[in-house]
């Protein structure tokens, strides 16, 4: 099924076995602030279907994940709204490391060292495939976008501002 070589598990390649989800393994040269466009561009797909893994956290501290295309923003105000917070602000790449346990650039949502609650702009769901990290740099996996809301338990939201 993988176009690539097969890279070597990470906890969230486990956790994608552990719940039966069907997947393609893609590698690329990562490039330190390269993005998602970079990552689309060696894979030839639109950046628009590369899904970035952002840790946030709110007033209080508390981690969450959100899952945005990679050719647009999150809109931490909207966001802060919808879920009825006072603020929400990226964590620094140190506690997202610690909230997650991977390396920054090679961030998944799956497999993390702690639960957090996880919410994805909602046009993502609508999308055929998505590529989204899996737990490496340099290592994206293909799924279908149904695993986010049906597997991981995501939340749906509208918090995009183009890029």
């Amino acid at each position: 099924m993988s176009r690539t070589a097969h890279v070597s598990e990470t906890p969230a390649t486990a956790w994608l076995r552990r719940h039966a989800v069907s997947f393609a393994e893609h590698s690329y040269e990562y490039v330190e602030h390269g993005g998602t466009a970079v990552s689309s561009q060696s894979l030839g797909v639109p950046e628009h279907h590369v899904v970035k893994t952002l840790v946030m956290q709110d007033e209080q501290g508390r981690p969450l994940i959100v899952l945005m295309h990679g050719d647009r923003k999150v809109s931490t105000k909207n966001l802060a709204r919808q879920l009825d917070r006072k603020r929400i602000e990226p964590c620094t790449p140190e506690a997202a490391q610690r909230h997650t346990g991977f390396q920054v650039g090679g961030t998944s949502p799956f497999g993390t060292r702690k639960p957090m609650p996880v919410f994805v702009e909602r046009s993502v769901l609508g999308l055929d495939r998505i590529y989204i990290n899996g737990g490496r740099r340099g290592f994206l996996v293909e799924i279908s976008p149904a695993v986010l809301a049906e597997t991981l338990g995501a939340v749906p939201v509208d918090c995009a501002l183009a890029s």
